[in-house]
């Protein structure tokens, strides 16, 4: 899960704020990032917004964040919006989460991958990488011609880097079995001990983009047989979860499948989609990109 607010609690006290932190620079702070992200920040997350930013308006040497959210606002604050979007949100992920996804992917590969066209996944919030990882893991044996592609994108370039770089520490990889660990990575020695580095093969047919999933348009990316979209939409409020399902049904083949959390129902939401297992979506009859 990529891009999204975090529930763990922040560990900056309250007691120990330092910078003016008034209601109305956290209403407008939720404010922008709706607008920014279509994230609904709840009204609970005061002190995580105060704690998320604090660091970096101290950095700037702002004297209190009416002063930052003045700069935000203005021509000359244009380069911060990264950073604001990168501080308030956070990516919850593992290797193979809810494994039954990938089950379903390697069966769908098996039946509609080798058709004379790469078969297409897209992790569109990949976080720091264990999403997109997982799905080539499993694609690698399934598609035997070796011709497929995986888009991985978040709207965090913070965490795009780490994808991309493919470097974890072992308790990141503990869950993975001993075949999957010689065959796609590479150990640290000396100062890299504790580390471990996806080798290149499994990288050779992956693309790396920062993509703003609220954006009214989105880059030509393609048509996809997959996209994964897990544990995000419940961050969206129903008109946003909306529009971004109506999205993804313009870029997913007449067979193609769109894989959601565990959390997320959209039967009420859409009917553009209709299920086709646990999580697991499909064009509704009739539907057509």
């Amino acid at each position: 899960m990529g891009g999204v607010l975090s529930t763990a609690s922040d560990k900056e006290s309250i007691f120990a704020r330092d910078l003016h932190f008034s209601d109305e620079d956290f209403r407008i702070i939720r404010e922008l990032l709706y607008d920014k992200t279509g994230i609904a920040l709840s009204a609970v997350k005061n002190h995580m917004a105060y704690a998320r930013l604090a660091k970096h308006v101290r950095r700037l040497g702002v004297a209190n964040f009416a002063d930052y959210l003045a700069l935000l606002r203005s021509e000359d604050g244009a380069h911060e919006w990264e950073h604001f979007i990168n501080a308030l949100t956070t990516n919850l992920t593992s290797f193979f989460r809810e494994q039954h996804h990938f089950d379903i992917l390697h069966q769908h590969a098996l039946q509609h991958a080798d058709r004379g066209e790469a078969y297409r996944v897209w992790s569109s919030a990949s976080s720091t990488g264990e999403e997109p990882y997982s799905i080539a893991m499993t694609l690698d044996p399934a598609v035997r011609s070796g011709n497929y592609h995986i888009l991985a994108s978040d709207i965090d370039t913070n965490v795009l880097k780490k994808a991309a770089g493919g470097v974890y520490a072992l308790d990141r990889i503990a869950k993975l079995s001993d075949q999957q660990l010689k065959q796609y990575f590479l150990r640290g020695r000396g100062q890299n001990e504790g580390m471990v580095k996806i080798k290149s093969g499994l990288m050779r047919n992956m693309e790396f983009r920062q993509i703003n999933l609220v954006d009214r348009s989105w880059p030509q990316l393609g048509m996809f047989d997959v996209i994964f979209c897990r544990n995000v939409l419940i961050y969206f409020d129903k008109p946003t979860q909306a529009g971004i399902l109506e999205h993804f049904a313009q870029y997913l083949k007449p067979h193609g499948l769109l894989l959601l959390g565990h959390s997320e129902n959209i039967q009420h939401i859409t009917d553009t989609f209709s299920p086709c297992g646990k999580t697991a979506y499909r064009l509704a009859s009739g539907k057509t990109p």
